[in-house]
């Protein structure tokens, strides 16, 4: 298939492009500004040719299949543009994360609720067959858990109302013009490749080995669900294909609940395993916009897209923390 990946750059856009490049035969369009994702990370994965929007296509062959397009989500011409000639457009490129979306939410809005609006706007002129839309637990809020994909939303940060936003787009989009959208809810993305990244595990990985405290937010009782790149790139995958899941929406994590004082734990114990001791761990202040509990209830996921998780945070942990010892 012809792929366009917003945001490809970035963790789960390269990881999504190693996995798709090891089944061969497609073709794969990145759309990314670089404001996290660089060359280089795409380098890692794959080699490729770089377009202009006015070029897109041009240096594609089957020696070179992926193609990289500096441009942003924000840019509704360009966006529209590179969605010529392609069958699935994921949209990975994104504002991430509770504590952005509150320091600054007018960019987070305009962002994730703009930049997808211009994401769909594209899918929708150019006839693209698929849209599968980066969500996650966050438009759920403080609900009781486990997530499902029929709890009435309660989002407690502007992430989680902007992510919210677009999951009601894709919706609005599959049942006005027959969009087939389909909504992933990522539980708390980890693994190899992450180096960029600012959500828990790679953040303290990092401050781990730059002999940093590591400071758990609260009391460390809050949980999360953590999820492995490697199924979530097979869950995208298998969301981009799966015939009648057009206007569906799926809750992509482990339905495991882990206390981030529990992770850190299983964590310290990795980094000791490879040498890193001694890692001073502290409480600070709670943060605004986090939840108490938050960890999915995956039933849906496995019955409609036949997807479970299998990797535990075990196993996992130990392959990140190996992952940027090597760095």
């Amino acid at each position: 298939m012809r792929w366009l990946v917003t945001g490809g750059c970035g963790f789960i856009g390269t990881g999504l492009i190693r996995f798709l490049l090891s089944e061969g035969g497609h073709q794969i369009r990145v759309f990314d500004n670089l404001s996290t994702g660089t060359r280089d990370d795409l380098g890692l994965v794959c080699e490729f040719s770089e377009s202009t929007v006015d070029q897109v296509g041009r240096g594609v062959s089957s020696d070179n299949p992926v193609e990289l397009v500096v441009g942003d989500i924000m840019e509704e011409a360009a966006l529209r543009k590179v969605a010529e000639d392609v069958d699935i457009l994921v949209h990975l490129a994104a504002n991430t994360g509770v504590g952005p979306s509150v320091e600054d939410p007018r960019h987070d809005c305009l962002t994730n609720v703009v930049g997808t609006f211009n994401a769909l706007e594209a899918v929708r002129y150019n006839g693209v067959s698929r849209f599968v839309f980066a969500s996650s637990g966050a438009p759920a809020g403080e609900v009781e858990p486990p997530i499902h994909e029929e709890l009435p939303p309660h989002p407690v940060a502007p992430y989680g109302a902007s992510k919210l936003a677009g999951e009601g787009y894709c919706s609005a989009y599959y049942r006005s013009f027959g969009v087939e959208t389909v909504a992933l809810r990522f539980g708390n993305v980890y693994g190899p490749g992450s180096v960029h990244k600012g959500s828990v595990v790679a953040k303290f990985i990092k401050q781990a080995l730059n002999g940093e405290r590591l400071e758990i937010f609260g009391d460390g009782l809050q949980t999360r669900d953590f999820i492995f790149i490697d199924d979530l790139v097979r869950a995208i995958r298998l969301a981009a294909s799966q015939p009648e899941v057009g206007g569906e929406t799926f809750q992509i994590a482990t339905s495991q609940e882990t206390t981030v004082g529990e992770m850190t734990t299983l964590l310290l114990k990795h980094l000791e395993d490879q040498g890193v001791s001694g890692v001073e761990v502290f409480n600070g202040e709670k943060r605004v916009g986090d939840v108490l509990r938050n960890y999915s209830d995956t039933r849906k996921a496995k019955d409609r897209l036949g997807w479970v998780a299998e990797y535990g945070l075990n196993e996992g942990l130990a392959s990140t923390v190996r992952y940027f010892l090597l760095q």
